[in-house]
């Protein structure tokens, strides 16, 4: 026999499960507060921007599209041992240049020559250092590299007086947890009400037996049957 689910019963089953879907809404959000609060460890992000390109008077086109051609060869460079290494050095970091690489984001926008390093670390400080070094160290060795002068220093990268960590982001991860958890809540309370076999009305026997309904026996409530005793002996003795 095919069963079906009705709105009304779908409701029904939130509605009895409405403690059990808030309780672990409420939880995840606490416990994705607490984590994002005091256990992730706060990540602040530098950025410093380089510009690609020839002195003015010696700017043409075709110039102008090679240049564009190799700012992916200098996003392999600027990340690469021969420039992190030095930078590692110079800063006294203790790490290497494959640490180092994690660090560091190199892009640029679609048809510009303007090449942006961006660093992570968990000092805010530190992360500018990295940066301002990385570009330092990358327009000295370019020319070594490539016998190449077409990198300038547009931007550096500097901190202020209350920076702002990039991640965690509590509040957002709060909201995540909110929706995730609502959404265990929901699947958690239909998945018992699923599995539960306990008979609770006449429909669950008649699903059950696959057999008709002839008759119910009502529920009778005791206070109710001894009011109405009570209405019935006073209207005998007035009677």
């Amino acid at each position: 026999m095919e069963e079906t689910i009705s709105l009304k019963e779908l409701l029904e089953t939130l509605k009895k499960r409405l403690v059990l879907i808030v309780s672990i809404t409420v939880i995840a959000a606490i416990i994705s507060g607490v984590v994002s609060y005091y256990f992730l460890t706060p990540i602040y992000q530098a950025s410093t921007q380089i510009l690609v390109n020839q002195k003015k008077n010696e700017q043409s086109w075709n110039e102008v599209q090679t240049n564009l051609q190799l700012i992916n060869t200098y996003k392999i460079i600027i990340t690469s041992p021969r420039i992190l290494d030095i930078v590692s050095k110079e800063l006294d970091l203790n790490m290497t240049a494959a640490q180092l690489k994690r660090k560091i984001t190199v892009g640029n926008e679609n048809e510009s020559q303007i090449v942006n390093v961006s660093v992570q670390d968990a000092d805010a400080k530190v992360a500018a250092q990295i940066a301002n070094k990385t570009v330092e160290v990358f327009k000295k060795e370019v020319f070594e590299i490539m016998n190449v002068n077409n990198v300038t220093i547009l931007s550096e990268a500097d901190v202020s007086e209350n920076p702002s960590p990039i991640k965690p982001r509590p509040l957002i991860n709060v909201a995540i947890a909110i929706v995730v958890g609502l959404m265990a809540g929901v699947v958690l309370a239909f998945l018992l009400e699923y599995f539960n076999n306990t008979i609770k009305n006449e429909q669950d026997i008649e699903k059950l037996l696959g057999l008709p309904i002839l008759g119910v026996i009502a529920t009778i409530d005791d206070q109710k049957m001894q009011e109405r005793k009570s209405a019935i002996r006073g209207e005998t003795l007035g009677s």
